[in-house]
């Protein structure tokens, strides 16, 4: 098994692949904050911890004391909080930090980088997205990622190293923060209040996020390169996905979709191809 170093363990989509990681008996390593890993409920006890207060604040020296050693990094931190991540200018320090530790991964030995973006990445909307689709992101944070992952696989390619860059679509599932849609619904119903939603024509491509952690971990083993979409495939509108949810209780009645038109910044379809290669 492979020696893996990973950041963001203590995050929405790192927690997943700690877990896939740590069950496929790899030797894993996190860079998190003190007390992350307590306060998120994983084993602290199953992993190497090296402990920071800001990762994207680092040098490169610190970077590749911690590197050395290890055969795989997997990038999964990032600026999310959730309030303005689309627009924060905190995305910047994300993408330089983010040189700042491939550069020093290079230098320590490091054979495989695993990035983690995203589907907001691509020109939107589309219904079929293939990893060679165009690109056009809209945001601060879409922006960003794309530059990480320009500037990643330019210095992978120089260093010799494989490259992997995951781009992830609409994630839900376990430690999913409350304003997204899933646990929204969820809240408003065991709350026995109505759900105001959109229309929900949009069509978005759902995946479990426990089943996103899997994939991204096992590209570990694969070696897969290139950009990988992390998706199901499947186009799904939001009003069935709500309707789902609300199935699980028997009170699709206290949904309430809105007749207004769907706001311009809001892609009608987002909706990938799965390239994503699994395990022999």
């Amino acid at each position: 098994m492979s020696k893996i170093f990973l950041t963001g363990a203590s995050g929405f989509v790192g927690r997943q692949i700690l877990k896939h990681l740590l069950a496929a008996g790899h030797e894993v390593t996190v860079a998190v904050r003190p007390g992350s890993l307590q306060r998120a409920g994983l084993p602290a006890s199953s992993v190497n911890v090296v402990l920071t207060r800001d990762l994207f604040a680092e040098r490169e020296t610190w970077w590749q004391r911690a590197l050395v050693g290890h055969d795989t990094l997997i990038h999964a931190a990032w600026y999310v909080d959730p309030r303005n991540y689309q627009r924060s200018r905190l995305n910047f320090i994300c993408t330089v930090g983010s040189v700042v530790m491939a550069r020093a991964a290079a230098k320590a030995g490091v054979k495989h980088i695993i990035g983690v973006g995203t589907c907001m990445e691509y020109r939107l909307p589309s219904t079929r997205i293939q990893p060679d689709a165009p690109l056009g992101p809209s945001t601060i944070y879409s922006a960003s990622k794309l530059a990480t992952y320009f500037m990643l696989q330019r210095h992978a390619a120089l260093a010799g190293q494989t490259f992997t860059w995951c781009r992830l679509f609409y994630l839900h599932g376990e430690a999913e923060q409350p304003g997204r849609l899933a646990p929204y619904v969820r809240a408003c119903i065991e709350r026995g209040e109505h759900a105001r939603l959109s229309a929900g024509t949009q069509l978005r491509d759902y995946l479990d996020v426990a089943e996103a952690g899997r994939m991204i971990a096992a590209i570990a083993e694969t070696r897969q390169d290139g950009v990988v979409n992390i998706c199901s495939g499947r186009p799904t509108t939001v009003r069935l996905f709500a309707e789902r949810i609300a199935d699980t209780y028997g009170r699709r009645d206290l949904l309430i979709f809105s007749s207004d038109p769907i706001p311009p910044h809001d892609p009608a379809a987002v909706v990938g191809v799965c390239n994503w290669r699994p395990p022999a």
